[in-house]
């Protein structure tokens, strides 16, 4: 299911995006950050119970022409959290350009909200003597309990009929594989969206 909204408009969820100041933005890009996306009680329940949360960020660089925007760049990563029901601790990873850092496992929620919360600077900086802006988008991806029970329901249901030859296997697999793994890839997605403010490097 994917739930389109605006940032600042729903759920309390922010997208901050800090830019640097004038005499470093041909150097430095922007800081961004997304605020409050742990707040979500029905988010908070389904770490608990297992499910990861995948927080994935794009954010692009556009140029302002005279008839129509350029895109000039864009970079993406991912932020998971997940709850370890064993050991009773929260796991925070960074995946960005293929490398995987682990911002650290926590007992309390809110210092896992903390660690995925943290201001990344992302290395997207204009070259040309234009007007830019930059765009953020996020989506917050979750696996829900309906989900995992429609897996449930199709493995002991639907796929083992086919296995005996009850049923047609291409029934199953067409409909079973489908349907199931395209929900574990992107069930009960959110996007949040951000424009910052127009700027011209000096």
């Amino acid at each position: 299911m994917v739930r389109p909204a605006r940032a600042q408009a729903d759920g309390g969820v922010t997208i901050d995006i800090a830019l640097p100041a004038p005499s470093e933005q041909r150097s430095t890009g922007p800081l961004v950050a997304a605020r409050g996306v742990l707040d979500d009680r029905d988010l908070q329940e389904r770490l608990k119970n297992g499910f990861p949360a995948r927080l994935h960020f794009r954010v692009e660089l556009w140029s302002i022409r005279r008839f129509f925007n350029d895109q000039e760049g864009a970079r993406e990563w991912d932020v998971v959290i997940s709850y370890d029901a064993l050991d009773k601790v929260y796991a925070v990873i960074r995946r960005l350009d293929k490398r995987v850092s682990v911002l650290g496992r926590f007992d309390k929620l809110a210092d896992a909200q903390g660690a995925a919360e943290a201001p990344q600077r992302v290395p997207l900086v204009p070259r040309r003597d234009d007007r830019y802006y930059y765009i953020v988008r996020l989506d917050v991806e979750t696996l829900s309990l309906s989900d995992l029970n429609e897996v449930e329901s199709w493995l002991n249901g639907d796929f083992n009929p086919a296995v005996r030859g009850d049923k047609p296997a291409g029934t199953a697999l067409g409909r079973g594989l489908k349907g199931i793994f395209l929900k574990l890839l992107g069930a009960d997605t959110r996007q949040y969206e951000r424009r910052s403010v127009t700027f011209s490097p000096p």
